[in-house]
């Protein structure tokens, strides 16, 4: 796909064995695609060493940190000190993910919850965006979100959203960001593209969540940052935009809420 503007790849795990072996190239073609910039995302804090390097040995790709919840019960419980040690690197963007999953590990719902109420404090005291992920768990998501707020302001995106639209509006209204994966394209997913369509255009981010979840046409294929660009033709279409436009509004959407990674300077 030629490139259409210089898109952001908000969320994605280059430290994944899926990319072993060819991440300057995997880069490159993100490049090639329109896509200047990418976030890898962190989601055990034992692979930040990993995940800061591949930041480090690339000029266009930040790092977040934290603890996914599907890990929450394996792995220790993170520290807020932690969190906010790792946030000094300069490349180093988000505090997350972390969220709530019930769809696959809703036995460990309380220690989620635990996990998720250390990343909000962690985001308030860096000044990070906090990286939300929520499956199945709309309702509990939404009260510790809205809890959070009401104790100290902190920003936050709803990564990869695919949830309800009662999440999304819960979401926006407490001035939060929607990012839009390839789900979206995905043929069946029109109540999805509604929710999108009808949020803010200036709350918009696009991702791919590689090396998952890739849209048509390389759906059931590994994922990759290039790809972005083929998610954000479908959001141009649903905001009546031309790609160009869509890809300078959701980048200026993605530095006004990672304003480290627009303030930084090799």
């Amino acid at each position: 796909m030629p490139a259409s503007g210089a898109l952001v790849d908000s969320h994605c795990h280059l430290d994944f064995p899926d990319f072993e072996g060819e991440r300057t190239a995997l880069v490159a073609r993100a490049v090639e695609a329109g896509v200047e910039r990418m976030v890898t995302i962190c989601t055990k804090l034992k692979n930040a060493p990993n995940v800061r390097a591949i930041a480090e040995a690339h000029s266009e790709v930040f790092w977040a940190a934290g603890t996914h919840p599907m890990s929450a019960a394996d792995e220790p419980l993170a520290t807020v000190d932690e969190l906010v040690t790792l946030s000094q690197h300069p490349k180093m963007v988000g505090i997350g993910e972390t969220g709530l999953d019930y769809h696959y590990t809703g036995e460990s719902a309380d220690i989620q919850k635990k996990s998720l109420r250390i990343h909000i404090e962690a985001a308030r005291e860096t000044g990070l965006p906090l990286i939300i992920h929520a499956r199945a768990a709309d309702t509990d998501i939404a009260e510790i979100l809205t809890e959070g707020i009401s104790q100290g302001q902190f920003d936050c995106v709803m990564h990869c959203f695919s949830s309800s639209a009662e999440l999304a509006r819960a979401a926006l209204d407490l001035g939060f960001y929607l990012s839009m994966s390839g789900i979206a394209a995905f043929p069946r997913s029109t109540e999805l593209r509604d929710i999108f369509a009808s949020a803010p255009l200036d709350r918009i981010l696009v991702e791919t969540d590689s090396p998952y979840l890739a849209p048509p046409p390389f759906r059931g294929k590994r994922n990759e940052p290039a790809y972005t660009a083929h998610t954000a033709a479908v959001g141009a279409k649903l905001f009546d935009m031309s790609e160009e436009a869509f890809a300078a509004q959701t980048t200026a959407n993605f530095d006004r809420l990672f304003a480290k990674a627009a303030k930084w300077h090799e």
